[in-house]
């Protein structure tokens, strides 16, 4: 791994506004793109590990939904179904809407956290002074909002169609 793959954020005080420092660092290392980010101060590596995981939340609750919306009226009596897929769908879009408005510009949208010591075993962990950093890897995300907004389009299109067959007779 070439050293311009990794960016590690240090946890190291020089001063009252080290962790505005940290979070700078972050910012940038973000923004530059980095393949590998490894933060060694705990409070913002904790911070920026629950925000990805509330983004995760977000698109899996989306596509889920999306497709319990789509699938439920080919499972259960017409006249049953829409109680299951109208919530689901509607649960579906907010939840695309919400990832799309918080978190579709943010550049930690393109990053997951690694949790496996093999990938892990392969980075220069022996330099820091932390003993649980949260180590960021950087993710093509295109394919994963793809599949997420294609889905929501479909369960809003499918909750249009039938609130407007509930409301036209």
């Amino acid at each position: 791994m070439a050293a311009s793959d990794c960016y590690i954020v240090h946890e190291i005080y020089n001063g009252e506004n080290a962790q505005d420092q940290f979070e700078y660092e972050l910012e940038q290392a973000l923004e530059a793109q980095y393949k590998y980010i490894v933060i060694e101060p705990t409070r913002i590596g904790d911070e920026t590990a629950r925000w990805i995981t509330v983004g995760n939340c977000l698109h899996k609750t989306a596509v889920l939904s999306g497709a319990a919306c789509l699938l439920t009226p080919l499972s259960l009596p017409v006249e049953y179904s829409r109680y299951v897929a109208l919530p689901a769908g509607a649960l579906s879009v907010a939840c695309s809407a919400l990832y799309g408005i918080s978190w579709q510009f943010d550049p930690c949208c393109k990053y997951q956290v690694e949790y496996d010591s093999q990938k892990l075993s392969r980075l220069p962990l022996h330099t820091l002074t932390s003993s649980t950093p949260v180590v960021l890897v950087r993710r093509d995300d295109i394919h994963r909002k793809r599949l997420h907004n294609t889905i929501a389009l479909a369960a809003l299109a499918y909750c249009a169609k039938k609130i407007y067959e509930l409301y036209a007779v």
